[in-house]
């Protein structure tokens, strides 16, 4: 028992593996022995254990004992059967806690017995002198299911467990060989079907499974008379099953039926007997049994009419959420249709469109069940999209369940299936009974074919390919623009080919030619990796062969032209129109064979070109269009830019002179700025597109273009004045109104009566509530306002208009140009209301990108610029108000300081910051803050170097305590960075006398009455001091005691204990430690022998607030600390 004892006490561990590994260990020599003490010990033991209530026990137990009877040949099956039953007596005096730790000994008992194989061993009796006696036989075998059966129906929430084990059993006596194998087979089928007449779900499962197993039993007679058919899964009799698996106790005429128990309280948990019944059904791809039976069948009238009816409750529709999200994972490409039945997708669609319902979670899990499964077979996803999509489910499906179900499963397709999924899109236009046709459902139907064509266009996530981008831009060419009048079979332009029918009403070509201009707006913001000469370069708007997708369509549209036998154009097109067109495609052409330094420009030129040209099909006269002369303005502009020769031009300006005209450059972008000011995301689109190309061509006027639209007033004066005028006058006629009613005539220039008829305090009262009401909805009107619409626009076009400053900062960050575009931002910034707070934080975050740290600055400018730039920003540093924009100048300040330095021009620079330094120091309301001049040292310390002299000056000048701590703290910034700055040692070497003169006058005057300087702005002067020291003595270290002169701070430190800051320690340590870095080295042995925790105390000094000076002798430390006390 040595051997056994110990394994007893991690079976009841709380860990798992523990239990394991103790369960397995009961494998030691002295168990195979013949019924050695201690292997009787233990079976005891361990069948006494399963019975335990304590946590884990029966678990582990259950584990040992079998692993123990798999390993020993000493036993029968009927001796520990025997055993379980005698140590599991229920006994009358038991509380219900006792009786069910019973029940559950003995299922776990016959578990081990079945499991560790002991009940259908064939081995004989190792103590046995006769080699007939056998571990097992048919007899034990039925005592086990005798066994489980009744155990079973003891208690309702023991049955699937008891069956659980049965169904373990049945798979062990069909992999054993045993001599007595076919006895027990006719023992174990009377005992289950004929002794037992109820059927449960676990009931069918097992039968199914046995069914397989001895297909020649007589079934016809062992189902009978529950099913007409002894195939179970038979149309016949899947209304049975159906009420079965439900675990409803009705019969067929909703009747009690005694015979049909259900189980006892409901579980969530799927019984498992599905998982039988499921592998019957949909063996799985990888499985060589034959599916039994119709799945189709099945799923309709077991689960969709029976789990998903109506009336069925919440419980057992979560079930069949569960055994749809089995089957799914089973089925293939033709089964899986069978899977979305009309009650099912009703009850998930309902399910998932609210938060509040009872399966919602459910609902959901089943939806991420289906994106993963088309994550694991996206050759699945279009044919899963038709059912969702389909007469069970909604064409709206995404919109009704708010979820995005149908477009993940859109973003897992590949190139093959989207171009499935768009021919069966197609397939929808078309009625095929035009006798029963309803217009309105049709005209539905087509319009959300429409906007899923457009959504694959605007999903980012699909494989875009150039084959069926362009079938559905020659759809929407088609059907937006033209009439199809015959079809033609052989034409390459797929939607000639048919005719719709019934014909496009005139909404939906308006739709088709809205989604046209969304699609190219959204392919416009797509890259594209075009191949060139071994090359390959992203860009946006473009086809994989580097066309323009506009110009494609263009080149579809004027294919349909052409083709007059079988298309017409919508709108008519007059002669000067067609002139126009012809020549807007005779310059495109031209452009096209332009290959020049100026290649990306012309290529924005094209583009504007092909946009407005085609905007010119897509509005008919009924809409609000863009200028009419844009495109002929366009076509000029571009031809004087890139297509007129220079020499010919030269030589006619020779002759004749000309008038000054406008830069092309700057007619295409104010073309581009008229774009912006549209409500159309193509437009818009196209404008950002065409002046990214442009960048490179823009010319001081163009900035100047830009920086007047950003700026412009929201509306025109006149008009305002006339608004005003209006409501002015319909306010008076309603006072008059008001008059009238009170029988007072309004005074007029037409009388001249001066007689005046006098009311009563209750005719007054009455016309005063009249006037207060008129005057009352004079004021609601102004307040909603008329013009709030126009001051919204006027904010999202000069957001618009912010748009193009950031494109062209971001493709041209040297351009000399650039500076002119700092002022107008921070103009913007400043300037914007409550109401244009967006602008204001967009036109921040482009000065914070584009000047914070810049890779590439102008170079070729002119330096009195750039100083009217700076002086310009510091004067607003000076008046600024707001920390955030005061951070915002700063950082222009310093992009402007990094040009000017690099021009040789830090005279100027040094004069402006002394200037905003004088400011800072010396006017108490200065809105100038350290970080502003904090910037500018860590960016610039050589230069700012210059400035310690005015800092020093400044120091005394200061208006008060706080901008001298300020002044100081930039001193100690500046000192800090010397060690960067090698070549400025001799001046930092004569600056430090100077330093130290300051520091010791500042702190003698606060130590007096005069003194400003509080304690902690006191710190700030001695870690200045600390730190300077500790540069001279890495500058000129034989220079410290004549530049900080020990014994004036040693006269500084008796001041100290004697003054308002006697009671700060940590003061007069660091002055302390101030005289001790300063003093000149004497060579003995304690000053030696403490230079290595003053080193060490230097270190600790230079990452903390509070200095303790070093000491070497702990007599000295005590001393200290008693003066500190």
């Amino acid at each position: 028992m040595s051997t056994t004892l110990p394994l007893f006490w991690h079976l009841s561990s709380v860990s798992k593996k523990e239990r394991i590994d103790a369960g397995t260990n009961f494998q030691s020599d002295g168990l195979d022995l013949l019924n050695a003490q201690d292997v009787s010990y233990s079976i005891r033991r361990l069948v006494r254990g399963l019975a335990s209530s304590r946590e884990q026990s029966r678990l582990g137990f259950a584990v040992g004992l079998t692993e123990l009877l798999s390993r020993i040949n000493t036993v029968t099956c009927s001796q520990i059967l025997g055993l379980i039953v005698e140590s599991t007596k229920n006994q009358g005096s038991m509380t219900g806690q006792e009786e069910r730790d019973i029940l559950f000994a003995q299922l776990f008992g016959i578990m081990s017995v079945v499991q560790s194989g002991l009940i259908v061993r064939t081995n004989p009796l190792a103590s046995s002198a006769s080699s007939s006696t056998s571990t097992s036989s048919a007899d034990s075998f039925e005592q086990v299911i005798s066994q489980l059966l009744e155990l079973g129906e003891k208690k309702s929430w023991l049955r699937e467990s008891a069956w659980f084990a049965i169904s373990l059993a049945v798979d062990a006596l069909h992999g054993s060989d045993a001599a007595w194998k076919e006895e027990a087979v006719e023992k174990t089928l009377k005992l289950l079907f004929q002794t037992n007449a109820a059927w449960s779900t676990e009931k069918v499962a097992l039968a199914l499974k046995l069914q397989d197993y001895y297909p020649d039993s007589n079934w016809k007679l062992l189902v009978s008379p529950a099913f007409k058919n002894p195939d179970l899964l038979s149309s016949a009799n899947l209304s049975t099953v159906s009420r079965i698996l439900k675990e409803s106790a009705t019969d067929e005429d909703g009747m009690k039926d005694s015979s049909k128990t259900p189980s006892g309280s409901w579980k969530p948990q799927l019984n498992f007997a599905w998982d039988i019944i499921l592998d019957q059904m949909l063996p799985g791809p990888n499985s060589q049994k034959p599916a039994k039976g119709s799945f189709q069948d099945f799923f309709r009238v077991v689960i969709d009419e029976s789990l998903f009816s109506s009336t069925s409750s919440a419980q057992r529709k979560y079930w069949g959420f569960q055994v749809f999200q089995k089957a799914l994972k089973r089925v293939t490409e033709d089964s899986m249709p069978m899977l979305f039945t009309k009650n099912f997708m009703r009850s998930w669609i309902n399910h998932l469109s609210n938060k509040d319902r009872y399966l919602h979670k459910v609902a959901q899990q089943t939806a991420t069940e289906v994106q993963a499964f088309v994550n694991d077979k996206p050759q699945l996803g279009f044919a899963l999209i038709l059912q969702l999509t389909g007469p069970n489910g909604s064409q709206q499906f995404d919109k009704l369940t708010k979820t995005k179900t149908v477009n993940s499963i859109l973003s897992s397709l590949d190139a093959k299936g989207v171009q499935s999924y768009i021919d069966h899109l197609l397939s929808l236009i078309d009625e095929t009974d035009l006798k029963s046709v309803d217009i309105t459902a049709t005209n539905t139907r087509r319009a959300w074919v429409i906007e899923q064509l457009g959504a694959l266009l605007r999903n980012g996530k699909l494989p875009k390919e150039d084959g069926w981008i362009q079938s559905i831009l020659d759809w929407l060419v088609v059907h937006g623009l033209f009439i199809v009048k015959k079809k033609s079979s052989k034409s390459p332009i797929a939607p000639l080919r048919t005719i719709p029918n019934p014909a496009f009403s005139d909404d939906l070509r308006q739709t088709c030619r809205n989604r046209l201009l969304t699609c190219l707006s959204d392919l416009g913001s797509q890259t594209t990796v075009v191949k060139h000469d071994d090359k390959s370069t992203k860009v946006t708007a473009m086809a994989s062969d580097g066309e323009f997708w506009i110009s494609k369509v263009l080149s579809t549209i004027e294919q349909l032209e052409n083709d007059k036998k079988h298309a017409t154009l919508l709108i008519e097109i007059d002669e000067e129109e067609a002139a126009l067109q012809a020549k807007a495609r005779e310059t495109i052409a031209n452009l096209q064979k332009i290959s020049n330094d100026q290649q990306e420009s012309v290529k924005g030129a094209e583009l504007l070109l092909l946009g407005t040209l085609l905007q010119h099909y897509c509005t008919d006269d009924t809409e609000e269009s863009m200028d009419p002369d844009a495109l002929e303005t366009c076509i000029d502009a571009a031809s004087r830019m890139f297509l007129t020769d220079s020499k010919k031009k030269d030589k006619k300006a020779k002759d004749v002179p000309e008038e000054p005209t406008e830069e092309p450059v700057d007619v295409l972008v104010d073309t581009i700025i008229g774009f912006l000011e549209k409500s159309t995301a193509y437009l818009r689109t196209v404008g950002n597109q065409v002046f990214s190309l442009l960048s490179g061509s823009v010319k001081s006027t163009t900035i100047d273009l830009i920086v007047t639209d950003s700026d412009e007033s929201d509306g025109e004066g006149s008009g305002d004045d006339s608004n005003a005028e209006e409501a002015d006058l319909e306010l008076r006629s309603k006072i008059e109104e008001a008059l009238r009613v009170n029988g007072i005539e309004p005074a007029t220039g037409e009388t001249d009566s001066e007689e005046e008829e006098l009311m009563d305090d209750d005719q007054m009262m009455a016309i005063d509530e009249q006037l207060a009401q008129v005057f009352r909805s004079r004021a609601n009107e102004k307040k909603s306002g008329k013009n709030i619409d126009v001051q919204r626009e006027a904010t999202h076009f000069k957001n618009r208009v912010l748009d193009l400053v950031d494109t062209y900062l971001k493709k041209q960050p040297s351009n000399p140009l650039v500076l002119r575009l700092i002022t107008p931002l921070t103009d913007i910034v400043s300037g914007s209301g409550q109401d244009e707070r967006q602008l204001a934080d967009k036109a921040r975050g482009i000065l914070r990108s584009r000047f914070g740290k810049p890779k590439e600055v102008p170079t070729e400018v002119d330096a009195e610029q750039v100083v009217v730039i700076a002086t310009n920003l510091h004067i607003q540093a000076r008046k600024s108000h707001s920390s955030d924009f005061l951070a915002v100048l700063s950082l222009c300040s310093v992009y402007v300081s990094k040009i000017l330095v690099h021009l040789k021009a830090e005279d100027s620079l040094l004069d402006l910051y002394k200037h905003s330094l004088v400011d800072f120091a010396t006017r108490k309301n200065s809105s100038l803050n350290s970080h502003f001049f904090q910037d500018f040292i860590r960016r610039f310390p050589v230069q700012a170097w210059n400035l310690r002299q005015d800092l020093l000056d400044l120091s005394r000048k200061a208006i008060n305590a706080y901008r001298q701590c300020q002044i100081l703290q930039l001193l100690e910034l500046l000192v800090s960075l010397l060690p960067s700055m090698t070549e400025r040692d001799d001046e930092a070497a004569a600056f430090m006398p100077l330093l130290s003169g300051l520091l010791l006058e500042l702190a003698d005057d606060s130590c007096s009455e005069k003194g400003r300087l509080t304690a902690a702005q006191m710190k700030e002067l001695f870690k200045l001091g600390l730190l300077s020291v500790r540069q001279t003595k890495r500058i000129a270290p034989t220079t410290i005691p004549s530049v900080w002169e020990p014994k004036a701070w040693k006269a500084l430190q008796q001041k100290l204990k004697v003054s308002s800051f006697k009671a700060s320690a940590a003061l007069q340590k660091m002055c302390e430690q101030i005289v001790r870095m300063s003093e000149p080295p004497n060579g003995d042995t304690p000053s030696k022998s403490s230079k290595p925790a003053a080193s060490k105390r230097k270190a600790e000094e230079a990452d903390g607030d509070e200095v303790v000076a070093p000491l070497a002798k702990k007599s000295k430390r005590k001393k200290v600390k008693g003066d500190a006390l």
